[in-house]
């Protein structure tokens, strides 16, 4: 625990230190009081061209609530908080459902997952629990008496249409289908998902308190074999965002204020059965998005879970792109629904429009330098804090992905590089995954393969 606090404090003094430099770096902050030559932008560009500057100038502030709530959940929570404790005996735990939701194209995949997944929670001692694959197609999971497999029958619809993932997930739910007593508690996991023992404490001392009946936590990337250090690298930046933003929403509002993931969900049976998965095509392609919002309006609370689970960042960076455009399509879905008000997706909002506006945000970098304007020094100065805090993320990432112990301090220092190389290439494909969102058709949901080819030796 002091080791956590002391590394807590080492990433605050660097991030802030971090931040410090970039904002000298980038001229927001001028340690030798030279005055910067006065620039008419009118003048120069004419006023058609001016406006166009500011306007792509002032989009970067529609980052500013997340970007706050990163550099909060960073500093003001440990970000090093180590091996979790127990809050009580395992077998006194409630009966605990970890359902996994395949199309079961993967299906030696998803077999080896369970098998891992099953000795994981055998580890911490739980044994009141079981694991439920639920798939398009039959699998024929070995026998077992924690195994469950639910295959979704080809004719089955629900009441609004409900398609893809949401509609196996309201299959689970059906009264015929269903299981668990409403006391009970889900495990929601992706067929790539991989518990940690950490993970498997961090639910149980969740369920041990039971006052919030949803709850997420911290996925990484970057565990045992990395497939695509590109991608992987990339993802560096969402194991921040989990430790920064999520964090921060769920342990100071209890609201999922710019929503959640899909996987490491832990929700309570009768309070998912309450807002269902049955939400119609506009939420079916961010099922998670949709039914986080849907859960806040209808007064849920959320909190966030210690420990963290595993997955495989995207092999291809055509997956990588397909699964950003879906991510895209899908909120945009969400935060265009009429189903939800917009008080609960303010937020939200502010957040999907940061996204669909990168395209001209980020030509700042090329604008700053070809087109110069004058710009109040306070703007200058949020602007360079936007960019130090969202560059620091990917640091973070790194941090929490490839720690020194593991790895080395050589391979670590080479990860942070890496890590900061891949921005450029992270900001193409993102901005290709915007444009063809906005443009392409809106309810479609692309799988990414998440199965390792073990090469056969003879």
């Amino acid at each position: 625990m002091l080791r956590g606090k002391i590394l807590h404090l080492m990433h605050c003094s660097f991030f802030l230190s971090f931040i410090f430099a970039f904002l000298v770096f980038a001229g927001a902050i001028n340690l030798n009081e030279d005055e910067k030559a006065y620039i008419d932008p009118i003048q120069t560009y004419g006023f058609f061209g001016a406006a166009i500057l500011y306007i792509f100038r002032l989009l970067t502030l529609l980052t500013i609530p997340q970007v706050l709530c990163n550099f909060a959940g960073l500093t003001l929570f440990n970000a090093f908080p180590g091996k979790i404790k127990l809050k009580g005996s395992p077998l006194l735990a409630p009966f605990i459902c970890i359902r996994v939701v395949t199309r079961g194209d993967y299906p030696k995949l998803v077999s080896n997952n369970v098998t891992r997944n099953m000795n994981t929670c055998l580890d911490v001692g739980l044994e009141n629990f079981i694991i439920e694959v639920v798939t398009d197609k039959a699998i024929n999971l070995a026998s077992h008496r924690s195994v469950r497999e639910v295959v979704v029958p080809a004719d089955y619809k629900t009441k609004t249409g409900a398609l893809f993932k949401s509609r196996a997930l309201q299959y689970c739910l059906e009264d015929n289908v269903n299981i668990l007593g409403d006391s009970d508690w889900i495990v929601h996991l992706d067929e790539e998902t991989l518990l940690t023992e950490n993970s498997v404490r961090g639910i149980l001392n969740f369920v041990f308190d039971g006052q919030y009946p949803f709850g997420q936590g911290l996925i990484t990337y970057a565990n045992e074999e990395v497939v695509n250090w590109l991608t992987t690298l990339a993802d560096s930046f969402r194991v921040a965002d989990d430790m920064g933003k999520l964090r921060f929403q769920f342990y100071t509002f209890h609201k999922p204020l710019f929503s959640w993931k899909g996987s490491y969900v832990v929700t309570k049976v009768s309070a998912e059965k309450a807002v269902s998965f049955d939400n119609g095509l506009d939420g079916s392609v961010a099922e998670d998005c949709f039914f986080a919002i849907k859960a806040y309006k209808e007064g849920y609370s959320f909190n966030f879970v210690e420990g963290e689970m595993w997955e495989k960042s995207p092999f291809t960076l055509w997956d990588f792109m397909q699964q950003r455009k879906r991510w895209i399509q899908g909120i945009l879905l969400v935060v265009h629904s009429k189903e939800i008000p917009f008080f609960y997706k303010v937020f939200l909002g502010i957040s999907c429009y940061s996204w669909v506006t990168l395209p001209f945000s980020t030509s700042n970098m090329f604008l700053a330098a070809l087109c110069p304007i004058q710009c109040p020094h306070i703007l200058d100065l949020i602007i360079g804090f936007i960019g130090a805090v969202n560059i620091y993320m990917y640091i973070f990432g790194v941090m929490k992905s490839f720690p020194m112990y593991r790895f080395g301090p050589l391979k670590f220092v080479m990860c942070i590089a890496g890590a900061l190389a891949t921005i450029p290439f992270n900001i193409v494909i993102e901005n290709l995954a915007v444009i063809w969102g906005v443009l392409g058709k809106k309810h479609k949901f692309y799988v990414v393969n998440k199965e390792v080819k073990t090469p056969v030796t003879v």
